[in-house]
């Protein structure tokens, strides 16, 4: 060392020093002198290697390179590198260039790294090897990969020229490891075995098979296997066992047949690095092997034995051993080994068989590291979940090449889905290079959840196409919650028993419709032994995908292009309607309209899922993901509404839900002519909402993160505090939800309030304060008689707001503040202004205002053991209330089936604008209602009005949904008319939602003098009748101006001051009829289509007589009384004889209203004495007035069958 120090240069010096030093620390056991001989070997080493290349001709050290222990590189090489000793710079650059433009290449370091290869994990036993490499030195141990394996390199000490260092994974668990490139050079010399000095003698696979057949009949003493190797199944891992199985056939071509093969379970832990040695197509001697009979077979195979050796199969070393027994001339053939029951059962037309083959690729993108799935050749799916890769997976990335012995090809697995190439434990992978591009950064998903993706192959059985169709909707579920509400590791964990994945319970609901029931049970010696072989991959059904996970905000547009897509002004309002409206009705019809979507007509079926949270800014419910909000409404069965806050937080997973869509529309449409001009609408928006019952959903407590911020949400979690008190209180009403004025306490600023979002709610104490204690709720402080029963009023403002969905009345409810006992809490008022807000309701003693921080829940029955039973029952307002002018409670309350929903303009009654603002009218919304009262066969109908500052109506108010309304304001109009009114007492409960199937009961049949009987809800207000017209009494076509609606002669507007810009007019007509049944008589209204079905004129012959009408603008006749007069006119005169003959006055069906709408509180008439004569003798009697229905259809009466006919004539 001397001499060669005194030769060398100044820097020479240098590093042979610093290499002396690092020799003796990292590679010189502990505790011994200096090995100068290990010095100098190690020197020589690196010197030659250096010097095999010629550029390198010049130095005789590689001055620029520095030593690298195994821990300094796991401590200080953060980033992934390489480090190529023996590469000149040209064959690095070729090998960079090599790697194309698809990610960036491994940097160079110049390193130089020792160390022993062993495959012993530390200082643990024998018993644990596990098949893995590993480099060591005096400091550490690191993993590490090798594409070809000599088994005599172990335990010994060697240099690396070639290998990369890929540390681990930001946020990962796992550790670094080595890739080493090309073969290590050893620093002393390998001692080659010379072999034995006999041929070893061994049986070559066909006798070896036999001989396993006929064991009992002849013994041979841990024979030797000798044969080409022609499978290598994967390393299986089941219970912390660890085996694999090679198959070895005869050495020529000609006899390696399938009866001429003999398989051999290796399950020594020792042995299980040679599944890194053994290579398909090379011949190998196996030494010392024993019979043994695999667990749950019946059959008996070769197996290894601790002192069993790995021979590389050299033809002079071998001989083969004679066995001279008569039964080895018999047929080899092996016997026929067992299948399993899925091959056996029928396979209907869709079941496929896949095709083994080899193949050789090259991966190009990692599709989810975690479920090992990748891309290879840009083309092919591989798949290797099914097999246990666990030292493989974090080798695998864009550039690697592949080579799949055994692997099963799949066509069309789903939808969409490219060619699958999936390994079974039959096949293996082998590792043809690695890759020289640095690894992505892949996203959580891709990273965490190896387990559970093993769980769900290995335990919950899924087939590929199910398996792929699992992780794509992982991804999904992953991207709705994570990272921000779960971590990805908390969603992704694996399942345990208590301890159930929350992955695997979103996904699992509908597994059993998907798994067939009674699958074999997946054995992993089966599916590597048995022929024919039969595994998971075998045979496969294309999947249809069966469902998905959208984002909210992706279902919310998806509604809205439906709800758009399906917008056709002329299916909304149908030709034989729209032709007779003026703009201003065309237009109100299509202001508003809804589209609901049951969650069948989604292909595929979609569920929804998002973390339920409470709205402050809007006061409803609402599901949230990481793309958006959803406001939605739960019902239970039994029609009651979502009344439980702990409910909050909690992730909700629906299968079954509604979608519902309402659109507004602000148009201009002229007329009916113009339906089918997008041009004339001006605005459009929708409002998006989900409708479920609590029934069909899931619902899962969400854990919190430990290590992240909760998710920035309304701060509406019900968490029990630490500390704090709370009273219990039972609710008696709720008012709306509206923006209101609140006084303002003095100093607040000099800027005047702004109405706030806010409700109030009205309730009694049930008993006064509890503080919190450790087991729950301490007794109450007791209450004087004074204040016993004690009447409350609520204020919620601000964040408060956000219990608005959860309050109802008749329910118990437990008001918490948090924090220190403070006296009197909820005696006092808080310090939002309001105790000066006059307390002048009657039987209100206190008032009080809920802070942002209190929480609200819902008592329990064992809340209250000393309070009377809560009635459930809602209040309901008499039907002769409603539809009487007492106004001595001018407050009523009912539950109805909304029949229909219109924008209008709100009643002159409540118009409080100026008459020189009349433009300013906003719209309102007007409900007709059917309404539920006990006893009523016929419910009446009754218009509700909703105008601002209650617009837009809360949600849920759709034709079809049940609902009760409590506290609305019953008026009457100057036509008698009653009609409700929301007012800020007004509150309102969803009882049901609209069925999904729209099915109209039939109008019941009926005598007309069945509408003379009976009382108030007693008759039907509308019905069928078979009647005949009895008489014309009234006929009048108009042609108005579809803005003004004046007179236009000519179809121009015939007003004075020419400032109508219409360009349009509208044809209108009305008839009034005669009908008598038998039993009554009445008048009939019909009205623009309908008096073409009267008259019997078909569509053209009606249009003919509208277009001569056009000219003079009006047609009126009057056929009986005091206008009765002779026409001269053609038309007139055609039309009175029209309706003089029997084309006209005959027998019709008719479907009728009442004219008197049963809201309608108009007296009676009273009967008038009319005379009669019957014969020479008269007669005076009292008579009721006739009936006055209006038209709903006239059409001919049906023939009567031939049965009716014989039953008459009889």
């Amino acid at each position: 060392m001397a001499a060669c120090g005194a030769q060398a240069s100044a820097s020479e010096q240098a590093w042979l020093e610093s290499a002396q030093t690092f020799i003796q620390a990292t590679l010189v056991p502990a505790g011994q002198e200096p090995n100068k001989q290990l010095t100098l070997s190690v020197i020589d080493c690196v010197k030659k290697t250096w010097l095999s290349q010629r550029e390198n001709q010049d130095f005789t050290l590689p001055l620029s390179y520095s030593f690298v222990s195994v821990q300094n590189l796991q401590t200080q090489q953060s980033l992934p590198c390489c480090s190529h000793l023996s590469w000149s710079s040209n064959a690095y650059r070729t090998w960079s260039q090599g790697a194309g433009s698809g990610g960036s290449v491994l940097p160079r370091q110049q390193l130089l790294l020792l160390g022993t290869l062993i495959d012993l994990s530390g200082d643990l036993e024998q018993e644990c090897r596990s098949g893995g490499l590993y480099v060591r030195d005096n400091t550490g141990l690191l993993d590490c990969e090798l594409i070809d394996l000599d088994l005599s390199w172990l335990g010994h000490l060697f240099l690396f020229p070639s290998w990369s260092y890929l540390p681990p994974a930001k946020n990962s668990m796992g550790e670094g490891h080595l890739e080493l490139w090309g073969a290590p050079v050893p620093v002393f010399p390998l001692t080659i075995s010379p072999g034995p000095l006999t041929p070893i003698p061994v049986l070559y696979p066909a006798k070896a098979s036999c001989l396993l057949r006929y064991r009992k009949k002849h013994k041979v003493k841990e024979p030797n296997l000798a044969g080409k190797l022609v499978r290598l199944s994967a390393l299986v891992v089941t219970q912390n066992r660890r085996y694999f199985i090679m198959t070895l056939g005869e050495l020529s071509q000609a006899d390696s047949q399938a009866g001429s093969q003999v398989s051999i379970i290796v399950q020594i832990p020792a042995q299980m690095v040679w599944h890194r040695v053994l290579r398909p197509d090379r011949a190998y001697v196996l030494t010392k092997l024993r019979v043994t009979k695999t667990r749950g077979h019946r059959y008996y195979i070769w197996t290894t034995i601790p002192s069993s050796d790995l021979i590389p199969l050299r033809p002079d070393s071998v001989q083969e051993l004679e066995l001279d027994v008569p039964f080895l001339g018999a047929d080899l053939t092996p016997l026929p080994q067992p299948t399993s029951s899925r091959d056996s059962r029928a396979q209907d037309g869709h079941v496929r068989d896949s095709k083994v083959l080899h193949y050789s690729g090259t991966v190009t993108r990692v599709l989810n590291e975690s479920a090992s799935l990748y891309i290879l050749d840009g083309l092919l799916i591989l798949c290797l979940a099914y097999q246990q890769i666990h030292g493989l997976r974090r080798v695998i990335r864009p550039g690697v090449r592949l080579e799949l012995r055994d692997v099963h090809l799949l066509q069309a697995v789903g939808e969409g889905t490219r060619p699958v190439l999936a390994l079974c434990l039959h096949g293996t992978v082998l590792l043809q290079s690695f890759s020289c591009l640095k690894p992505e950064t892949l996203p959580s998903f891709k990273v965490h959840g190896a387990s559970l993706y093993e769980q769900l192959v290995w335990e919950c059985q899924l087939g590929l196409p199910l398996y792929l169709w699992a992780t794509k909707a992982l991804k999904e579920l992953a991207d709705k919650l994570c990272p921000l509400v779960l971590r990805h590791q908390q969603f992704l964990k694996h399942s345990s028993p208590g301890n159930p994945s929350l992955a695997l319970q979103l996904l699992a609901p509908s597994w059993d419709a998907l798994i067939p029931p009674g699958g074999p049970i997946r054995h992993a010696h089966s599916e590597v032994l048995e022929e024919p072989h039969n595994c998971p991959h075998q045979k496969y059904a294309p999947l249809q995908t069966p469902y998905s996970f959208p984002t909210l905000f992706a279902l919310t547009k998806e509604g809205q292009h439906r709800a758009w897509a399906s917008f056709d002004p002329k299916a909304l309002l149908p030709l034989s309607e729209a032709a007779y409206l003026t703009s201003c009705q065309l237009n109100r019809h299509l202001a508003w309209s809804w589209l609901c979507l049951p969650s069948s007509v989604f292909q595929p079926a979609q569920v929804l899922l998002g973390v339920l949270v409470a709205s402050s800014q809007k006061g409803c419910l609402q599901l949230r993901d990481l793309k958006a909000s959803l406001p939605c409404m739960a019902l239970t069965e039994t029609s009651q509404p979502l009344t439980d806050p702990k409910l909050i937080g909690c992730l909700v997973r629906v299968e079954k839900f509604q979608l519902v869509v309402e659109r507004e529309v602000r148009s201009s449409f002229p007329s009916w002519k113009e339906l089918d001009k997008p041009d004339f609408i001006q605005k459009k928006q929708a409002r998006v909402y989900i409708q479920f019952f609590l029934s069909d959903a899931l619902i899962l407590p969400l854990p919190r993160p430990t290590d992240l911020e909760p998710p920035q949400t309304d701060p509406s979690c019900p968490e029990g505090p630490h500390g704090g008190q709370s009273r219990l209180f039972l609710l008696s009403h709720k008012e709306a939800l509206m923006k209101r004025n609140f006084c303002v306490l003095p100093g607040a600023g000099s800027q005047p309030p702004k109405p706030a979002l806010s409700f109030c709610v009205s309730g009694t104490w049930l008993c006064g304060t509890q503080r919190k204690e450790r087991s729950g709720w301490g007794p109450p402080q007791s209450l004087g008689i004074e204040n016993k029963d004690q009447k409350v009023s609520l204020i919620f403002l601000g964040s408060s707001v956000r219990w608005f969905p959860f309050l109802y009345p008749n329910q118990v409810y437990r008001l918490v503040a948090p924090g220190p006992p403070t006296t009197a809490l909820f005696e006092t008022e808080g310090p939002s202004g309001t105790s000066q807000r006059p307390l002048e309701l009657a039987g209100i003693q206190s008032c009080l205002t809920v802070q942002d921080e209190w929480t609200l829940e819902l008592g329990s029955s064992q809340d209250i053991p000393n309070v009377l039973e809560v009635t459930r029952a809602l209040p309901e307002s008499s039907l002769t209330h409603l539809l009487s002018d007492n106004f001595s409670n001018s407050l009523v309350s009912f539950s109805a089936e909304i029949l229909s929903r219109i924008l209008c303009e709100p009643p002159l009654a409540f118009r409080r604008i100026k008459p020189e603002n009349a433009g300013a009218v906003k719209a309102g919304v007007k409900l007709t209602v059917a309404l539920e009262m006990d006893g009523c066969d016929y419910p009446p109908h009754l218009d509700i009005y909703i105008e601002e500052p209650h617009l837009p109506p809360q949600m849920g108010l759709l034709p079809g949904a049940r609902v009760h309304f409590s506290q609305l304001e019953k008026k009457i109009s100057r036509s008698n008319t009653v009609y409700c009114c929301f007012r800020p007492s007004t509150s309102v409960q969803v009882l049901s939602f609209p069925p999904e199937t729209k099915v109209r009961a039939p109008l019941p049949h009926i005598y007309l003098s069945e509408l003379l009987q009976g009382g108030q809800g007693q008759v039907p207000f509308q019905a069928t009748t078979s009647c005949h017209i009895v008489l014309v009494l009234s006929l009048q076509i108009l042609w108005v101006c579809a803005h003004c609606t004046s007179i236009s002669p000519q179809g121009r507007c015939s007003r004075q001051d020419h400032n109508c810009p219409a360009q349009a007019a509208i044809s209108q007509a009305n008839i009034r009829l005669l009908v008598e049944d038998g039993t009554a008589e009445a008048t009939v209204t019909c009205r623009n289509h309908h008096v073409a079905a009267a008259l019997g004129l078909s569509p053209s012959e009606w249009t003919s007589i509208l277009e001569c009408a056009r000219g003079p603008g009006r047609v009126a006749l009057q056929f009986k009384g005091s206008g009765a007069q002779t026409e001269s006119e053609p038309l007139a005169l055609f039309l009175r004889t029209l309706c003089d003959s029997p084309s006209v006055l005959r027998p019709v069906t008719l479907s009728f209203a009442l004219e008197k709408r049963p809201s309608d509180i108009t007296p009676q008439e009273p009967a008038r004495l009319q005379p009669f004569q019957c014969g020479e003798l008269p007669l005076l009697t009292r008579v009721k007035p006739r009936l006055r229905l209006v038209c709903l259809s006239l059409q001919e009466p049906e023939p009567p069958s031939p049965l009716e006919i014989s039953a008459a004539s009889s």
